[in-house]
C-alpha cells in the first residue's frame, strides 16, 4: 500500500538521524504535508541542524516543539490537536558507554518515552488503520553476531548493553500494542549510521574531530570489533520507504553489507584527513591510544537486509568509500558546528558528572 500523511510527528528531529530524515522528507521525497519536530533539545539536539528549512517554517509546514516524549499530557495534546496521522520515533538516548554508567535515563526515554507515545497515539487514533507508528530501532538488540552469520528480522533478541536492552524493551512494547490492540506499527533495525550532523560522542565524528584537532584517539581493546556502516541518507530513504510502502505489523532490517573493524575504520578516516589537510599519510598513528575495552563490548554486528530489498525494492545508494569522503569533507567544512557540538557535549558531561565522563576524558 502507499500511505500519504498530512501531519507527521518526528520525535528527536533535531538530532543526527532525525534532522537528516526531516530534510530528506521535504527536499528529496517531496513531502507536501506538515512535519512537527518534537525534541527535548538535549546536548544531542541542535535546532540549527534544520536552519535551512526556513521556507517550510514560514509556511507552517515545519515546526519545532520542545518537549520531553515522557510528558504524557504534551504528547497526547500534540497528537490529538494537531491531527497527527504518522509518528516516526527517533527520540532516544543512544550512546552505549553512557548507558553502562547511567542506565536510568535510557530506561526513561527509550522505554517510558516510547510507551507514552504509544498511549497518546492509540487514544487519538482509536481504530484507524490509515495511520502508522514507526519505531526506529537498532541492530544492537540482536547482540553480537558470530561469523559468518547475518541477523534476520526473526532472530532472537539478546541485547548486551543497557542501551540495547532499553531499545529491545521499547520494540516489545510497540509489538505488544500491535498484538493486543491491533495498533498499526512498523519497526526498522539499522546498522551503524554515519554522516553530517552526528554528535562527537559517536565513533566516526569523535575520530574526525580529534584528527582535525590532532588530539588523542582512544581505541577500545585491540580495535578488532566489527561494525556495519550505513550512510545516513540511505537510512533515511529506507525509513521513508517503510513508512510509505511497508506493511503494518512488520519489522525490516536496514544494512549496507559494508563491514569494517574499528581499527580499519580509524585508518581510513586518518588517510582521508591526511589527504585533505596535507599532513603525512600516517600522521594519525601517533594519535591512537589503545585503552581498556568496554564492558560487554559486542564483537561483531551484521544484518541481513534482504527482506527490505526484496519486498520494497530498497537498496543503499551510497558506497562506504563515497560516504566516508563526503563525511570527512563535511566535518572539515563545518568547524563552527563541530565546535558547538563539542561544547554542548562537554557542558553536559560536566553537569552529569558520571563515571562515563571520567573514563572518556
Amino acid at each position: 500500500m502507499n500511505r500519504e500523511y498530512k501531519t507527521l510527528m518526528v520525535t528527536g528531529g533535531a538530532g543526527f538521524m532525525g534532522s537528516n530524515f526531516i530534510r530528506y522528507a521535504f527536499r528529496t521525497a517531496g513531502f507536501k504535508g506538515r512535519i512537527l519536530n518534537v525534541d527535548k533539545l538535549t546536548y544531542a539536539g541542535d535546532k540549527e541542524n534544520l536552519a535551512d528549512l526556513a521556507s517550510e517554517s514560514e509556511t507552517g509546514r515545519y515546526r519545532l516543539l520542545q518537549h520531553d516524549i515522557c510528558d504524557h499530557e504534551a504528547m497526547s495534546r500534540i497528537v490529538r490537536d494537531e491531527r497527527v496521522d504518522g509518528i516516526v520515533n527517533f527520540a532516544a538516548e543512544s550512546h552505549v558507554d553512557r548507558s553502562i554508567a547511567a542506565a536510568q535515563a535510557f530506561g526513561a526515554t527509550n522505554v517510558l518515552g516510547t510507551l507514552t507515545l504509544l498511549e497518546a497515539a492509540r487514544a487519538a487514533w482509536g481504530d484507524r488503520r490509515d495511520v502508522l507508528f514507526h519505531q526506529i530501532s537498532t541492530d544492537e538488540v540482536y547482540g553480537s553476531c558470530p561469523e559468518p552469520r547475518e541477523f534476520a528480522e526473526d532472530d532472537r533478541y539478546e541485547p548486551s548493553s543497557p542501551y540495547a536492552a532499553s531499545k529491545a524493551a521499547a520494540d516489545h512494547m510497540v509489538r505488544s500494542f500491535g498484538v493486543t490492540h491491533g495498533f498499526p506499527y512498523a519497526i526498522t533495525h539499522a546498522t551503524n549510521n554515519y554522516g553530517p550532523y552526528q554528535t562527537p560522542e559517536k565513533l566516526i565524528p569523535l575520530v574526525l574531530t580529534r584528527l582535525y584537532a590532532q588530539e588523542t584517539i582512544p581505541v577500545y581493546g585491540k580495535g578488532d570489533n566489527v561494525r556495519e556502516w550505513l550512510f545516513v541518507d540511505d537510512h533515511t530513504s529506507a525509513v521513508w520507504t517503510v513508512i510509505t510502502r511497508g506493511k503494518a505489523g512488520e519489522s525490516y532490517n536496514i544494512g549496507s553489507g559494508e563491514r569494517l573493524t574499528n581499527l580499519d575504520l580509524i585508518h581510513g578516516l586518518g588517510r582521508e584527513v591526511a589527504a585533505r589537510t596535507g599532513r603525512a599519510p600516517d600522521f594519525f598513528k601517533a594519535l591512537m591510544k589503545f585503552v581498556v575495552d568496554r564492558p560487554g563490548h559486542d564483537k561483531r554486528y551484521a544484518l541481513n537486509a534482504e527482506k527490505l530489498r526484496r519486498r520494497l525494492g530498497w537498496k543503499p545508494a551510497v558506497s562506504f568509500d563515497q560516504g566516508l569522503k563526503a563525511t570527512v569533507a563535511w566535518y572539515g567544512q563545518n568547524e563552527a558546528w563541530m565546535a558547538r557540538a563539542r561544547t554542548r557535549l562537554g557542558n553536559w558531561l560536566k553537569a552529569e558528572g558520571t563515571a562515563w565522563a571520567k573514563r572518556r576524558s
